[in-house]
């Protein structure tokens, strides 16, 4: 009787292969797509919770399915208020109307979150008294909407010989507009410009 060999380590390796070959990974399921807000009557899908009524009384720890016929009956939503509660806080209200609020709510803090904008007014040393009074109607308008004014005062040429005639303007700009607005950045020089910046009151 023959003595049977141990198969070579070449044959292991091409079966260990073939065997990698025929193992496929299973098919996953994609991720459940997440709701926004709360969980909402069959949503939630725990044994107990604790009720809160449609008038704020608590009616402590029931079954869901009670809570969920006492929302029916009453013409009402089950809304899960506090998921991390053990057990969690559910309440009787109209969800849709709840929504709309909370909605209503958002607008109104967003339209009170003034977005606060730098403006540009640009100068020149040698500005005219109209000019002067047209870029001061605009800055001014820029101060009563909440928004900061970056003035800057470009020099051409041999203007830059003259950069205390900028100083003595950008003066003036910050005393016509002392009462509405407060210096942020005091004047310097950037490159051929002298910038100031000014933020409202």
């Amino acid at each position: 009787m023959g003595l049977a060999l141990p198969p070579s380590r070449f044959a292991a390796g091409r079966e260990t292969r073939e065997e990698r070959q025929a193992i496929r990974r299973p098919m996953r399921a994609p991720p459940p797509v997440q709701k926004d807000g709360p969980r909402v009557n069959e949503d939630i899908r725990i044994r107990e919770i604790h009720l809160i009524d449609k008038d704020g009384a608590n009616r402590g720890t029931v079954s869901t399915v009670e809570a969920m016929q006492l929302a029916q009956e009453a013409g009402l939503d089950l809304v899960e208020i506090a998921p991390n509660a053990s057990p969690p806080v559910c309440k009787l209200m109209d969800y849709g109307k709840f929504k709309f609020q909370e909605q209503k709510k958002a607008a109104e803090a967003r339209k009170k979150q003034k977005i606060v904008e730098v403006k540009e007014i640009k100068f020149r040393p040698m500005i005219d008294d109209h000019d002067y009074d047209v870029k001061m109607r605009s800055m001014l308008r820029f101060f009563q909407e909440g928004d900061k004014v970056k003035v800057t005062l470009r020099f051409r040429g041999r203007e830059m010989a003259h950069q205390n005639l900028g100083m003595q303007l950008l003066n003036r700009v910050r005393e016509d507009t002392g009462k509405l607005a407060k210096v942020e950045q005091e004047p310097r020089m950037e490159g051929r410009q002298m910038v100031m910046v000014l933020a409202p009151r």
